[in-house]
């Protein structure tokens, strides 16, 4: 592509780069420049003007941006995702289901090597996403690209590079221990709003003295039902180590416990495990606060049924100092 002063006698199929404001309206830049505009564009007194050329094999933006989006999501409808029609260079792809946004990093960053006209943003990977957000958005920098450089960014984009992981555990059941006068109503509201935009549902509860034995028989009485898809654990008291009270009695009740703590601030204090395959998630006291908390971040995933390793979450910590909950009991600088 050339860019350029470009005489009207040679701006036929020309892009033009700016807007003018001509006597009887206005030209928009992107216009591709036929007979008509041209002969506007005289009628005004202009003898030149700014415009991009194309060389043979460039590619025009809206249509390369349009063939890489299709490329990076090659099945809209099955990765919940819908793709906006091209627009000034630019495709935005949008979620189509509650869930969280899988990203293919990797793939991301080799299409954005290719060439520096071709550009990919997305949302953080397992980035929770609402209906309708905006999960990635393609665009093409410049008027056109060159074909061979946009058939090798396609072809980077494998067979696909971003889809939706709709929310699959939608049953979840809260116990939660009680020391004195421990506010359970709070801890519950924050647990609901954040199975809400999920559309998970609280569907058991459960309240237990904060003893191991107490907790043990609360959890046998939740598995007892059979109907739930998930477990939290929200302890009145901290959960301070692997051997205590909450994680001794999952282990009671025939589970285990895969990681104990995380390198997310607000979040330390989690726990994850299972029993009999059910996911358990021992929630930190920062899970009462309606902020973003670590929590969260294997929360989310576990609804998802994203499988979340001991690695996953020892992975957290860059990116993994969150804002400071106002609440805290102890907040990181007192000063």
């Amino acid at each position: 592509m050339r860019f350029g002063t470009v005489a009207l006698e040679q701006a036929e199929g020309a892009v033009l780069a700016h807007s003018l404001s001509l006597p009887d309206g206005r030209l928009r830049k992107g216009v591709v420049l036929g007979e008509a505009e041209i002969a506007r564009l005289q009628a005004a007194g202009l003898g030149a003007v700014t415009a991009a050329q194309l060389d043979l094999g460039d590619v025009i933006e809206d249509e390369a941006a349009a063939r890489l989006a299709a490329a990076m999501v090659p099945q809209p409808a099955d990765a919940g995702l819908r793709l906006a029609p091209a627009s000034t260079g630019r495709v935005n792809i949008f979620a189509e289901a509650l869930g969280v946004a899988e990203v293919l990093a990797a793939r991301i960053n080799a299409i954005n090597a290719v060439h520096p006209m071709i550009t990919v943003a997305t949302v953080p990977e397992w980035q929770r996403m609402a209906l309708r957000g905006m999960v990635a958005t393609v665009k093409i920098i410049s008027y056109a690209v060159p074909g061979e450089a946009l058939e090798q960014a396609c072809a980077v984009a494998g067979e696909g590079c971003l889809r939706m992981r709709p929310t699959q555990r939608t049953r979840v059941a809260l116990i939660q221990t009680v020391v004195g006068t421990s506010d359970s109503a709070k801890g519950r509201k924050a647990v609901e709003t954040r199975l809400t935009r999920l559309g998970a549902a609280l569907t058991d509860e459960a309240e237990a003295q904060h003893s191991q034995p107490a907790l043990a028989t609360a959890l046998a009485e939740v598995l007892g039902r059979g109907q739930v898809d998930a477990i939290l654990i929200l302890t009145g008291s901290a959960t301070s180590d692997p051997d205590d009270i909450a994680p001794a009695a999952v282990r009671q009740v025939g589970g285990q416990i895969t990681r104990f703590g995380m390198p997310v601030d607000p979040g330390n204090l989690l726990f994850l495990g299972d029993i009999v395959g059910l996911p358990v998630i021992g929630l930190p006291g920062c899970a009462r606060s309606p902020a973003l908390n670590g929590a969260d971040w294997v929360l989310e995933r576990i609804l998802c049924d994203v499988p979340v390793t001991a690695g996953d979450i020892a992975g957290m910590g860059v990116g993994g100092l969150l804002m400071e909950i106002p609440t805290r009991p102890q907040p990181r600088d007192p000063k």
